[in-house]
C-alpha cells in the first residue's frame, strides 16, 4: 500500500484546503474552550464542574471541521474528476480508500493534539481567576492527573474518529453537501434529540447510540455512574459507527463505476 500511501499524502499536502481547515479547526477549538472557561466560576463555596471536560467542550466546535475535511478528502475527487485518474493510476479501490482513512487519520490526530493541547493550556491559564483555585477544592488541570489525562488522549480519538465517519460517509453518498448534511445530523442533530423526548427510556436509548453524546463520554472524569455508558465504551460506540460508515463506503467504492 505504499504507493497509495504516497499518493494520498501528495494530494492531501498539496491542496491548500488541507492547511487552512486543520489550523481553522485547532483555533476553533481553542477559542470556544476558552471563552467556556471564561463563563463559569467556582465560589468559595465549591463547585462541581467537571473541569477537564469545561476546558476540552472546544472539541464539540472542532468536530465540524474535522468533518468537512474529510467529507471533501473524498468528495473533492469526484467534484472534478481527478478519482478516475486516481483509480486509473492505483486500480486496488479498498487500498486507496485505507490510504484515504490513514492520512486523514494521521492528520487529524496531529492537530487533534494540538487543539486539545491547546485547550487544556487556556483553560489553566483562565480557569483560577474564575475561582478554580485548590482552596476552593479544584487543583489545576494537568495531565498528571489520570482521569485528565484519559480525558485529552480520548479527545483526539474521538476527533480521529469523527474524520474517518465523516470519510465513510463521503464515500458512500460523494456529494459533499449531502455528506456534510448527513454527517452534522449524526453529529449534532441525534445529540440533541434525547433532551427533546420526556420518556427517559427512549432517552437513555438515543444518548446511548448518539456518536457525540457517546463518543463524548471520554471526557468525563467525575459522576461517572451519571452516565448511561462509560468514558470507552461510549467512544467504542463512535467507533462503531466510523467502521460502520468505512466497510460500508468501501462496499460501494468497489461495486460502483467512479
Amino acid at each position: 500500500m505504499k504507493r497509495e500511501l504516497h499518493a494520498e499524502w501528495t494530494k492531501l499536502r498539496t491542496v491548500t484546503s488541507t492547511a487552512w481547515l486543520l489550523a481553522a479547526g485547532v483555533a476553533l477549538t481553542v477559542a470556544v474552550s476558552a471563552a467556556a472557561a471564561a463563563t463559569v466560576s467556582c465560589p468559595s463555596a465549591g463547585c462541581t464542574y467537571d473541569v477537564p471536560k469545561v476546558g476540552l467542550i472546544g472539541v464539540q466546535a472542532g468536530q465540524a471541521i474535522v468533518a468537512i475535511l474529510a467529507v471533501l478528502t473524498v468528495t473533492g475527487e469526484y467534484a472534478t474528476g481527478m478519482i478516475r485518474t486516481t483509480l486509473a493510476a492505483l486500480p486496488r479501490r479498498p487500498a486507496v480508500l485505507a490510504a484515504k482513512a490513514t492520512i486523514l487519520a494521521g492528520l487529524t490526530l496531529a492537530a487533534g493534539t494540538v487543539a486539545v493541547l491547546g485547550s487544556l493550556l487556556v483553560a489553566r491559564l483562565i480557569l483560577p481567576g474564575n475561582g478554580f483555585t485548590p482552596a476552593h477544592g479544584q487543583p489545576p488541570l494537568s495531565l498528571a492527573d489520570g482521569p485528565t489525562l484519559r480525558a485529552a488522549a480520548g479527545s483526539v480519538l474521538y476527533l480521529a474518529l469523527i474524520a474517518l465517519l465523516g470519510l465513510g460517509v463521503a464515500t458512500i453518498v460523494r456529494d459533499s453537501a449531502t455528506a456534510i448534511g448527513v454527517v452534522f445530523g449524526l453529529l449534532y442533530i441525534l445529540g440533541i434529540l434525547p433532551f427533546m423526548i420526556s420518556d427517559p427510556d427512549w432517552q437513555r436509548f438515543l444518548w446511548q447510540i448518539s456518536p457525540t453524546n457517546a463518543g463524548l463520554a471520554i471526557q468525563a472524569t467525575t459522576h461517572l455512574s451519571g452516565y448511561p455508558l462509560s468514558p470507552w465504551a461510549g467512544l467504542g460506540v463512535l467507533a462503531g459507527w466510523s467502521a460502520a460508515a468505512l466497510l460500508t463506503g468501501g462496499l460501494l467504492f468497489r461495486l460502483r463505476d467512479a
